[in-house]
């Protein structure tokens, strides 16, 4: 998703691009570092950063509405592709977070 979001974002206009466009492309490279810090992290370990990776991850489809509110992309097909892939990784964070289990209660 990271590397179509990449080339769909050179595509925009030059305001485009430098404000939706700049926000959609960070949030998408730290979905990738925070799939890598969650894959190197010890399993008992991994919910706050999976927290964060659903989160960002939700972060990226509501960017992206707004990017196709504010007509940004090229074409309609080029936000359905980007829209389904992300809506793909929010479902797969979401299914991570499941696996994760349950935070531990803290004992009083």
């Amino acid at each position: 998703m990271t590397v179509y979001v990449e080339d769909t974002v050179k595509n925009f206009s030059r305001f485009h691009k430098y404000s939706i466009g700049a926000r959609l492309r960070d949030a998408c490279w730290e979905v990738v570092t925070g799939i890598v810090k969650a894959n190197n992290t010890p399993v008992s370990q991994r919910r706050d950063l999976l927290v964060a990776l659903r989160d960002k991850s939700e972060e990226i489809v509501i960017a992206l509405t707004v990017a196709k509110e504010l007509k940004a992309f090229p074409s309609f097909n080029s936000f359905q592709h980007a829209a389904k892939m992300a809506l793909d990784l929010s479902r797969q964070s979401e299914g991570w977070l499941k696996s994760a289990g349950k935070p531990s209660s803290p004992e009083s």
